[in-house]
C-alpha cells in the first residue's frame, strides 16, 4: 500500500510526523536566521573590498562561514553541539536552558522557534491534508519564519530566501496550486508596485524612507502564490497588526518615534493567515457588507 494512503488512514501518523519535521525544521531554521545576515555582510564587505581593489587573502577565505560551517557551537566555550543536544525543543529542556559545558544560558528564542514552527507546520497539515498544495504551503510558512525573524533582528529582507519563492510561486501557478497563472503574474506586479508606490509617496512628502525595497519583494512574492485577489486582504491585515503594535510600543514601552520598526513580520504574519483563511475571510466580509 502506498505511504501516502496510509497516512491519510492514519491521520494521527500524518500529523505527528508533520510536527516532528516542523520542530526539526524550526532547528535549522535558527541556523538561517542567525547565519544568513551574517553571510549577507560577509559577502557585502568581500564586494565592496574587490571594488576598491584591495587583496583578499585566500587562505583566510578558504573556510567561507555558511550554514554549514562552522559546525553548531556554544559562542561562549566554542563547545561543539553534540547530536543528542540539538534534539528540537526536548534538547534545551533537557539542559536546563544552558551550555552543557560551561553552563552559559541558551536563549529561550530557540525552542521557542522551533515550537512555532512545528505548530504552524501542524496547522498547515491539518488545514491542507496530504496534498501537494500542504507540500507547497509548508515550504512557505518556513520561508515566512525565516524572513520575519531576520527583518525583526536586522530590517533586511535577504533577497536569497524572497526572489526564489517569488518565482516558486509563479510556477506552482501553472498547475492551479492556490491561484491561476493570470492572477499570480498580477499580483506579483501589483504587490510590488503597490508599496513601490506608497515608499515614492511617503519619501517625497516627507523626506523619510518609510519601508524597505524588502518589503515591496515579499508582498510581490504573497502576491504571486495567493494571486492579486488577496492583496488587499494581506495589506490591511499588515497595515493593522502593525500600527497596533507600533502604537503599543510607543505608549507602553516609550519607543522613539524615529526608530523604524520592521514591517516584513507583519506582511509574512498576514500573508500567512491568507494562506490558510483568506477565503473564509473575504467571504465574511462580503456576507458582512451585504455584498452577498
Amino acid at each position: 500500500m502506498p505511504v501516502i494512503v496510509q497516512l491519510t488512514q492514519h491521520s494521527w501518523l500524518f500529523l505527528t510526523i508533520s510536527l516532528l519535521i516542523g520542530l526539526s525544521i524550526g532547528s535549522f531554521l535558527n541556523v538561517v536566521i542567525y547565519r544568513l545576515p551574517k553571510m549577507m555582510e560577509a559577502q557585502w564587505t568581500s564586494d565592496c573590498r574587490e571594488h576598491l581593489g584591495e587583496t583578499i587573502d585566500a587562505e583566510n577565505d578558504k573556510h567561507t562561514f555558511n550554514l554549514n560551517f562552522p559546525a553548531s557551537h556554544c559562542p561562549a566555550c566554542n563547545h561543539k553541539i553534540r547530536f543528542w543536544e540539538n534534539i528540537p525543543v526536548l534538547s534545551w529542556l533537557m539542559l536546563k536552558g544552558r551550555c552543557s559545558n560551561c553552563q552559559t544560558s541558551i536563549s529561550l528564542r530557540y525552542p521557542i522557534i522551533e515550537t512555532i514552527t512545528g505548530l504552524f507546520s501542524l496547522a498547515v497539515a491539518l488545514h491542507f491534508g496530504v496534498s501537494w498544495e500542504m507540500l507547497a504551503a509548508l515550504f512557505l510558512t518556513w520561508s515566512l519564519i525565516a524572513l520575519s525573524m531576520i527583518d525583526f533582528d536586522t530590517q533586511f529582507l535577504p533577497d536569497s530566501i524572497t526572489l526564489p519563492f517569488l518565482w516558486a510561486g509563479l510556477l506552482l501557478s501553472l498547475g492551479g496550486i492556490f491561484t491561476d497563472p493570470e492572477s499570480a503574474i498580477i499580483g506579483a506586479a501589483v504587490g510590488y508596485l503597490s508599496l513601490w508606490s506608497v515608499y515614492q509617496l511617503f519619501k517625497r512628502l516627507t523626506g523619510k524612507e518609510g519601508m524597505g525595497y524588502g518589503d515591496f519583494k515579499l508582498l510581490a512574492m504573497l502576491g504571486a502564490w495567493l494571486g492579486w485577489q488577496y492583496l488587499p486582504q494581506i495589506i490591511l491585515l499588515s497595515a493593522l497588526v502593525g500600527a497596533i503594535v507600533g502604537i503599543s510600543l510607543i505608549v507602553l514601552r516609550g519607543r522613539d518615534r524615529n526608530i523604524p520598526i520592521p514591517f516584513g513580520p507583519y506582511l509574512a504574519a498576514a500573508g500567512w493567515i491568507s494562506l490558510m483563511w483568506g477565503e473564509q475571510i473575504n467571504q465574511a466580509y462580503l456576507r458582512w457588507s451585504g455584498l452577498i
